[in-house]
């Protein structure tokens, strides 16, 4: 067996069994409490740059499979667990969860005390931490890590660097991506919707060219205020389109309406969270990812309202602007994994297109979409400003 040191900033130490790549990482060390669903929480790009520590027990358990992907490669820095079994089973299998962190070269630590970490994630809040080898001079790594600034583009790292749209659909979507969840697409095709997927630093112009019934925000990693100049995109559009913003997006749109956000000590980060909306006193069971929330103090003053509230610790879930086709949720409504309690968000964007289709009529035929694939194509050359 080779060990594996999990170093974290306050000096703590953990040693447990390696796995996975070979990799020695320095990341912001989270955990989830989802009891499933590891197979998307390593794909979801809002886990960028983060070591994930699993809170259950048995990880990688039925294996990885080619369907439950959230993005075409995992992202994640490193992967936590108390237990890894040695086979899988499971009748979708395809290969173990540690040849799949071999191959994208994510290194792994099982065997530790999980209970021990998370109890002190959540008494200290996240922290930097860095998986290390056999051989390494903790004492060295220890002063290494603390001078270690974490990066902050991590929206850059998983943005799409060119726009491309969906099978075509009654609604046209246009999609910023800030790190997205391919099950938001799997909503929104449900739905009737072609999705033109564009990057997160397209200009206003190069939206109003794909003429769409409606706008989404994506989830994504990092700090909202780390964007800059997206702000202003939004605020631009949210005058002509319906726009409906998930997680990263719901804090963005807050954002560009005057609002302030702020970092939680230890995020929301699992499958069980309970969200109350406060017109209706509907309580959703949610999926959860992210380190960031929405400051309530902020939105007096501003066209937000609060719509929904995490019932754990009361913070802002759902939002929706007082004037204007606009509103966000913290969650994510179309879950992978997670309870489908709340994909009826979905549904009240549906609305808000309508509405727009109804009071801004058009001669064009409204079963059909706003854009065939060349025009799209045409609509978003020469190549958006900022693209790299």
């Amino acid at each position: 067996m080779t060990t594996r040191t999990l170093l974290l900033a306050d000096g703590t130490r953990y040693v447990g069994e390696a796995f996975g790549g070979e990799a020695e990482v320095t990341a912001e060390v989270v955990f989830t409490t989802g009891m499933t669903g590891y197979q998307e929480t390593l794909t979801d790009q809002s886990y960028n740059g983060q070591i994930v520590a699993f809170s259950y027990p048995l990880i990688g358990n039925t294996g990885i499979n080619r369907d439950d992907m959230e993005s075409l490669f995992p992202t994640t820095s490193g992967v936590i667990c108390r237990e890894v079994p040695r086979l899988a089973s499971n009748w979708r299998n395809r290969t173990s969860l540690d040849v799949f962190l071999r191959l994208h070269h994510i290194p792994g630590l099982a065997g530790i005390d999980t209970r021990s970490l998370v109890r002190r994630l959540r008494t200290e809040g996240v922290m930097k931490g860095a998986l290390l080898g056999p051989d390494a001079d903790l004492e060295v790594a220890l002063e290494k890590l603390r001078s270690t600034e974490l990066p902050t583009d991590q929206v850059a790292q998983v943005s799409t660097r060119t726009a491309y749209p969906s099978p075509l659909g009654g609604y046209s979507v246009v999609l910023f991506d800030f790190g997205l969840k391919h099950s938001i697409l799997r909503e929104l095709a449900k739905r009737g919707c072609a999705v033109t997927v564009v990057p997160h630093n397209i200009t206003a112009e190069r939206v109003r060219a794909l003429a769409p019934d409606g706008i989404m925000l994506s989830n994504g990693p990092g700090d909202p205020k780390s964007l800059t100049g997206v702000g202003e995109v939004i605020a631009e559009l949210e005058e002509e389109y319906p726009i409906f913003g998930i997680c990263l997006g719901h804090q963005l749109l807050c954002l560009a309406n005057g609002a302030d956000t702020y970092k939680l000590p230890f995020g929301h980060r699992g499958f069980n969270h309970p969200v109350k909306d406060l017109r209706t006193d509907r309580i959703d069971f949610t999926s959860q990812n992210h380190g960031y929330a929405v400051d309530p103090e902020s939105i007096p003053g501003t066209e937000l309202e609060i719509t929904q509230i995490e019932l754990n610790d009361r913070t802002v879930e759902g939002v929706v602007h007082r004037r204007l086709p606009a509103m966000s949720v913290q969650y994510h409504p179309d879950a992978a994994a997670g309870p489908h309690d709340a994909a009826h968000i979905f549904d009240d964007f549906i609305a808000l297109m309508d509405a727009r289709r109804t009071s801004h009529p058009t001669p064009r035929d409204m079963s059909q979409p706003v854009l065939a694939r060349g025009a799209v194509t045409r609509a978003l050359m020469p190549a958006t400003e900022g693209n790299h």
